[in-house]
């Protein structure tokens, strides 16, 4: 279907995406007190990711009609996680202990009892949405957003097809599930601006991620110098030949799977992009114990930080608030689910005394998956980004069974036995 929005050039876009990260970082640069106590409170990151979304929203870009997402997921996304991992310390990320892997895992939960509990209240307000043994059951639709939930968009594909959900409840469903994630991304992305004051307020030990934002700090500082061309150039290398190899190597593992190791489909291993990422992390962290390493002393997490807010301007690009109004039940059951997921890892969280990057990045590994779980990892600090990326993996191998069961608990609400 032809856009009707008003700039369809993708070109155009991308240029008014590059200026508004230049406006929004001039404007946090500035010396002018306004600009100053503005930012105090609202991370630029969040900003850049909601100014874009305003460009979907009243009708100026078509975020789903523009070809940068997958520009930018296939490509800029990879090549942002081996900057970011070229000068990980693995063992100071193993140092952070169980607290992290405990929390992911209380957000699957939260995602798998969620569901089930915002169907039985928007039931009791409107019946209509329970019942319904057809292709356009709105329980058959949620299952595809728990597989998105938990997981990511392979998942949620092989909920569709494992529970034979019906086109136009799916529609609508996608729709529930792009907005709210993106709505408590935005949160995510206001906590990470705001965590010293959280850590602060909640006695969180942050003990273990100073350390690794220290080490990270020191390395660069010891190997510190000015940039010239060919660092650069060099940057740029390792970043998209990395980024080439992992696209060859998805290409030659993708088809063996589905030929040779038919059971990994289970565990959604048959996806290109799965491997896309797995590889360029792969490679990346073992780059991080050669020589390579040193390009962080010429910025290589500066430009993998850069290659990060032009991912999350236009990950904002599909956010479109006024869609609301065509699903609010669906919507109202999307709110509450998030609600449940939200308030048991702030609960956990403040019970263990962990972190709020603990909790923030062990829920988006969950409602986000590897295209932006690293995005809110890095937020926090650069050298994190990693630890978004483990999880998320995770999240893909675990996300078929538990939006399965999240799917039979659905069914047995709706339509009994």
């Amino acid at each position: 279907m032809e856009s009707t929005a008003l700039i369809t050039n993708d070109g155009i876009i991308f240029g008014l995406l590059a200026v508004i990260l230049g406006l929004i970082f001039y404007t946090q640069s500035s010396s002018n007190k306004f600009w100053q106590s503005f930012y105090r409170w609202v991370p630029a990151l969040l900003v850049c990711y909601f100014v874009p979304s305003l460009l979907n929203t009243f009708g100026i870009v078509d975020g789903s009609n523009t070809n940068l997402y997958p520009f930018v997921m296939d490509y800029l996304l990879p090549a942002c996680l081996v900057l970011l991992t070229l000068s990980l310390d693995l063992k100071a990320i193993l140092r952070l202990g169980p607290k992290v892997l405990i929390l992911f895992l209380t957000g699957t939960v939260g995602v798998v009892i969620g569901g089930p509990i915002a169907l039985l209240i928007v039931g009791a307000l409107f019946p209509e949405v329970l019942g319904g043994a057809g292709p356009e059951a709105v329980w058959r639709g949620m299952t595809t957003v728990a597989g998105s939930w938990i997981g990511g968009g392979a998942n949620q594909a092989a909920m569709k097809e494992i529970y034979e959900v019906g086109g136009e409840i799916f529609s609508a469903m996608v729709t529930v599930d792009i907005i709210v994630a993106n709505i408590w991304m935005a949160v995510l992305l206001y906590m990470a601006g705001a965590s010293k004051r959280i850590d602060a307020r909640t006695g969180a030990d942050t003990s273990a991620i100073d350390t690794l934002k220290q080490r990270m700090e020191e390395y660069e500082a010891l190997h510190r110098r000015e940039s010239k061309l060919p660092d650069i150039m060099f940057i740029v290398a390792v970043a998209f030949g990395v980024t080439g190899l992992a696209h060859w190597g998805a290409e030659v593992i993708t088809p063996w799977v589905a030929e040779h190791a038919p059971v990994l489909k289970d565990f959604s291993l048959d996806k290109k992009f799965f491997w896309l990422i797995v590889i360029a992390t792969t490679v990346g962290i073992a780059l991080s114990f050669t020589r390579v390493r040193q390009l962080e002393g010429v910025g290589a997490s500066k430009y993998g930080s850069m290659l990060v807010y032009l991912l999350v301007a236009t990950i904002g690009l599909h956010m479109d608030v006024t869609a609301i109004v065509d699903v609010p039940k669906y919507f109202l059951i999307g709110i509450i689910w998030m609600i449940i997921h939200a308030s048991l890892m702030l609960i956990v969280a403040r019970l263990l005394k962990a972190p709020i990057f603990y909790m923030a990045v062990g829920s988006q590994a969950n409602i986000g998956g590897a295209a932006s779980a690293p995005v809110v990892a890095s937020a926090f600090h650069p050298s994190l980004a990693p630890i978004g990326v483990l999880l998320a993996v995770l999240g893909y191998a675990i996300g078929t069974y538990m939006s399965y069961i999240c799917g039979q608990i659905l069914r047995v609400i709706a339509v009994g036995g």
